[in-house]
This record gives C-alpha cells, structure tokens and sequence, in this order.
C-alpha cells in the first residue's frame, strides 16, 4: 500500500531513534512513537505497524503525519494537552490554606470544606467554589484542618 506520508530517516535520526529505544529512563510513549517511525521507515503499512506495536491504526498514522509534516522532533514529544484553568489564582489559594488554618467560626470545633468555601466567597475572594475545590487546594498542602497546631507547614 503506498503512503504519502513516507518517512525517509536520515542515519542519524535513525541512530538517534535506536538511542530513545535503549534507553531505560524514556517515556514509553516516547518509545512507541520511535519504533513507529523505524518501521515505517522500513515500508510497512500503518495496520501493520498498529498490529506489531498494538496501537491503533489512527495513531500510527498521526504519528507517521506528524513526521511528515513536523520533524522528528515533534513526533517524538508531546503535545500540549488541553485542560480547564486553575480555578484559583496562587494568592487567592495561599488565602485559603490561611482561611483553612486559622481559628474556626464561633460554635464550631473546626472547618469543614462547606464552611471553608462559603466563608471565602462571603469574603468576596471569589464568586463561588466547590466545596471539592477547597478539598483539592487544601490537599497540595500539608494542612490538617483538624490539627491542633494551626500553619500549613510542619514546624
């Protein structure tokens, strides 16, 4: 089957996609995506390749294309991954964790995440947060809501 996307290796990135392979400390997609290009180097197909290396005809492909179009060099890494912003900004986390470690409201023995989230939005620092989100900010610390010590780090 012929392709228009060939890849025709040069010998020094073909000793250079023996070296990613060798390599123990190498991602193993990393190490996919350089035995994909060796072997469509070599002519095989692309269900040939997703069968020898179980990966998906698709992604044999993208990689192939991606060569093509871009070098070796993206081929080989990774692409940026889409994902939603931080919900907080640095400062405004660094607000919480104090908020969180600092003496709980009157009648209460200590913070829950629901009263961590309200007492933060009725102190305007944001329109509204999940009680999950405080949960997920407080857990990057080391803070225990529940410590008899307050702080965030360990003394």
């Amino acid at each position: 089957m012929a392709h228009k996307d060939l890849v025709d290796l040069t010998d020094d990135e073909q000793g250079y996609l023996h070296e990613v392979i060798g390599k123990g400390k190498t991602m193993a997609r990393r190490v996919a995506r350089a035995h994909v290009l060796l072997q469509a180097a070599t002519g095989a197909t692309d269900a040939e390749i997703a069968v020898t290396l179980h990966l998906g005809i698709a992604s044999v492909h993208r990689i192939r294309q991606r060569f093509v179009d871009e070098g070796l060099t993206a081929a080989l890494s990774e692409r940026p991954r889409i994902g939603s912003p931080p919900v907080l900004t640095g400062k405004q986390a660094a607000f919480l964790v104090a908020l969180a470690c600092s003496t709980p409201p009157a009648g209460r023995h200590r913070w829950t995440l629901k009263l961590v989230a309200d007492r933060f939005v009725e102190l305007r620092q944001i329109d509204m947060i999940s009680p999950d989100t405080v949960g997920r900010v407080l857990k990057k610390t080391t803070s225990n809501r529940g410590s008899v010590k307050k702080g965030v780090f360990p003394a």
